[in-house]
């Protein structure tokens, strides 16, 4: 009967060793401990836009940029606005094997990246039209580092909208 008792007795404390092994402490957003995304504090709009090998035009207003830092992939996110034809041409510069398009409005779909910089997903907007591409595939060689490019366009009033991008 004692041996039964040391039997559970050791087992429930290895139990309880491998329960509390298994679960950290709560945490915030900001640790960096290769299983959560941080974003740098130190990349912005300068940075994103070097990685994209996207130049952001001369006209544009509000831009911002942002690096989510993750286990895997980093994110790069650049936003600016400038007229509706500049945006287009960035899009056309990127190469997508079909144009921009609209899409159904998707609220469940990325996550909250955009809103780190203080805007609406570019999916949740009516209207907004979006490529996609792989520039390896489709053999541009200005962005060698770059698995993928999202953009959307988000048309404005007087002839500006709003350009979203994302890269890994």
């Amino acid at each position: 009967m004692t041996t039964r008792r040391g039997a559970l007795l050791i087992a429930a404390v290895a139990t309880t060793l491998l329960l509390s092994a298994c679960s950290g402490p709560d945490t915030d957003d900001h640790v960096t401990d290769g299983r959560t995304s941080v974003w740098d504090e130190n990349a912005g709009a300068p940075e994103v836009s070097a990685f994209m090998n996207v130049t952001v035009p001369k006209d544009a207003t509000e831009v911002k940029g942002a690096v989510q830092i993750n286990p895997q992939e980093d994110l790069y996110i650049l936003t600016f606005v400038t007229s509706e034809k500049t945006a287009e041409g960035i899009a056309a510069d990127l190469h997508p094997q079909e144009p921009l398009k609209a899409e159904k409005v998707d609220f469940a779909r990325d996550g909250d990246l955009f809103t780190h910089l203080g805007l609406a997903e570019p999916q949740t907007l009516k209207g907004a039209r979006s490529a996609g591409v792989c520039p390896p595939c489709v053999n541009d060689h200005r962005r060698k580092k770059v698995q993928w490019i999202d953009i959307y366009v988000h048309t404005l009033k007087d002839d500006r909208a709003r350009v979203y991008l994302k890269a890994f």
